[in-house]
C-alpha cells in the first residue's frame, strides 16, 4: 500500500450515492426556510467569484468587466462586493490594472483549463506567470483520467507541483465532479487534492455536464470536514458550475452550513463560482429585476 491510498485508508470513502441524496434532501428539507432570508443572500453575494470565461473575451472587455465591480462599490457601499474576480490566466494583469478596490481577489483559471490535458511544464509555466502578473488564486483541474485510472500518484505530485508554482497565491483544485460520477470517487478525490496541498476544492469547470450537484457538494464538504477533524487543517469549497438562482446558491449554503459550520461561511473558506447568480441575487435583495453585471 503506497501513501496515497493509506490516507484513503484512514477514511470512510465506501459511500452510496443514493444514501447521499437522501441526506442532501433532509439537509435542504430542514434547513431551507431558516436561510431563505435576505441577510444570506449579502452573505452569498459576497462569496461569489464574479466569472468570464469566454472565448470572446479581450482586454478591453475584462477591463470593463472589472470596472463594473470598482463601480459596484462606490454606487452601492451598503453591500459587500464579490469576493474575486476569475478570468483566463492571460487576463490576470488586465484585472490588476484596472481593479480599484481593495477587498475583492484576482483569481486566474490555470493548469490547462478546462480539460487539463497538456504538459505538467505548461501547467507550472502558466500558473507562475498569471501569478506574476498578479493573481491573487490560481483555479485548476485535477487530471481526470489519471484519477479515474487510480494514478493516484500522478494526480497527487502534479497538485503539490502546482501549489508550489502559486507561491503566494491560493490554490483552487478542481474535481469535475460530474465526471467522476459516484460520491465513492469525489470522496477520495477530495481528500487527495487536499492532502496534496489545496486551499480549497471546487466541484465543476462549469464547461462539462453535470456540472456542480448539491450531492457532490455533500460529499465534499465531508472530506473536509474529517480532514479537518484530523489534522486541523481548514480547506475551503466552492461550488461551480450552472449555479444561477438564488433558491440554488440557498441550498449549497444550507449544506455548508450543516456539513461545516459557522467557521467555513464567509469568503476565507467559502466561494461560488458564478456569472448569472450576482444579478439574480441583487435582483433578490432589492425586490426588482437587476442586470448590474
Amino acid at each position: 500500500m503506497n501513501k496515497y491510498e493509506e490516507t484513503l485508508a484512514q477514511y470512510f470513502t465506501e459511500l452510496d450515492d443514493a444514501t447521499v441524496q437522501m441526506e442532501v434532501e433532509k439537509i435542504v428539507r430542514e434547513n431551507y426556510e431558516k436561510y431563505n432570508n435576505v441577510a444570506v443572500y449579502k452573505q452569498i453575494f459576497n462569496c461569489i467569484d464574479l466569472t468570464t470565461l469566454r472565448s470572446e473575451d479581450y482586454t478591453e472587455s475584462v477591463a470593463r468587466f472589472t470596472k463594473r465591480v470598482n463601480d459596484f462599490e462606490n454606487e452601492h457601499g451598503d453591500m459587500p462586493n464579490v469576493a474575486a474576480i476569475c478570468v483566463y490566466p492571460n487576463y490576470a494583469g488586465t484585472v490588476r490594472m484596472n481593479l480599484e478596490v481593495s477587498d475583492v481577489n484576482i483569481a486566474a483559471v490555470s493548469g490547462g483549463f478546462p480539460s487539463s490535458q497538456t504538459f505538467t511544464e505548461v501547467k507550472v509555466a502558466e500558473t507562475m506567470l498569471a501569478v506574476k502578473d498578479g493573481a491573487d488564486e490560481i483555479d485548476i483541474v485535477i487530471n481526470v483520467g489519471d484519477m479515474l485510472a487510480g494514478n493516484y500518484e500522478e494526480v497527487c505530485d502534479e497538485i503539490a507541483e502546482l501549489k508550489c508554482a502559486c507561491g503566494d497565491a491560493h490554490l483552487k483544485v478542481i474535481l469535475e465532479t460530474g465526471a467522476l460520477k459516484t460520491a465513492s470517487m469525489i470522496k477520495k478525490a477530495s481528500l487527495l487534492a487536499i492532502y496534496s496541498g489545496a486551499d480549497f476544492i471546487k466541484t465543476s469547470t462549469g464547461k462539462q455536464e453535470p456540472a456542480a450537484t448539491l450531492e457532490a457538494a455533500y460529499v465534499m464538504c465531508q472530506a473536509i470536514k474529517e480532514y479537518y477533524d484530523k489534522t486541523g487543517t481548514m480547506i475551503g469549497f466552492k461550488p461551480a458550475g450552472g449555479i444561477s438562482t438564488t433558491a440554488d446558491a440557498v441550498k449549497y449554503y444550507c449544506i455548508v452550513a450543516t456539513v461545516l459550520g459557522e467557521e467555513w461561511l464567509n469568503n476565507r473558506y467559502f466561494r461560488f463560482g458564478a456569472s448569472r447568480l450576482a444579478n439574480n441575487l441583487l435582483s433578490d435583495i432589492w425586490g426588482k429585476e437587476v442586470k448590474y453585471f
